[in-house]
């Protein structure tokens, strides 16, 4: 019985597989088509087009650049934080403390997706060095992450609750829940975190906005090194 189910589910997914690979070779077939039926300038009408999109791309890209995207960095006092995010569009401040465990983990995962989500700018700031802006801003867990867009904080990453409450959490769950507040540019699934290297026991909250806890600087880490 479990067989005929395993198969049914079988071939319901190769039907599937069917279909998209028809969808995607139709609209291929239609684009080929509309470029066969081209004139001349037509085609240079195109090709201006395209080149003018890609020079468009480089300067923004030249432009993020020389705002201090592209590089994982710490900046040095809470005055700097408001000029950072004056600047960009899209930022995430990471709030870290150097005793605390988990800001490592979150150090090693931020460095690899500021290489790929150019569009944002990624910085950190020692809480230590901030009492005016975390007490601003009701920073009690560390780590935090703050999401700020347009000038304006939108969301929180408090501690690990929203990557699977677990240390060995992979860098495409914190790209997943950085798309979720619209800060990256994320070309996934939205509607639920990514389950490739997702072990069980993993459990995520609700995306939403949160009452952040405690007082003073709890931490969120099970091996703190206070």
């Amino acid at each position: 019985m479990a067989s005929q189910s395993m198969e049914v589910v079988a071939k319901a997914l190769e039907q599937q597989m069917l279909q998209s690979a028809r969808i995607v070779e139709e609209k291929l077939d239609g684009e080929l088509e509309k470029l066969e039926h081209m004139d001349e300038d037509e085609l240079e009408r195109l090709k201006e087009r395209r080149l003018e999109a890609l020079k468009k791309a480089q300067k923004q890209k030249q432009e993020w650049i020389s705002k201090g995207h592209g590089e994982y960095r710490e900046i040095p006092s809470e005055r700097d934080f408001f000029s950072e995010v004056k600047d960009s569009k899209n930022v995430v401040c990471h709030f870290y403390r150097d005793s605390t465990f988990r800001c490592k983990i979150l150090d090693k995962h931020l460095a690899i997706l500021v290489k790929k989500h150019l569009e944002t700018k990624f910085i950190k700031l020692n809480v230590e060095k901030a009492p005016f802006l975390t007490e601003r801003l009701k920073i009690k867990v560390i780590p935090t992450l703050a999401l700020v867009k347009d000038g304006k904080t939108k969301d929180y990453i408090v501690g690990f609750t929203d990557l699977g409450n677990r240390d060995d959490f992979p860098t495409e769950v914190l790209e997943w829940r950085l798309g979720c507040s619209g800060i990256i540019n994320y070309s996934g699934n939205l509607l639920e975190p990514p389950t490739g290297r997702q072990k069980s026991g993993s459990k995520f909250t609700k995306v939403e906005k949160k009452t952040i806890r405690g007082k003073g600087y709890d931490s969120d880490s099970d091996s703190d090194e206070d």
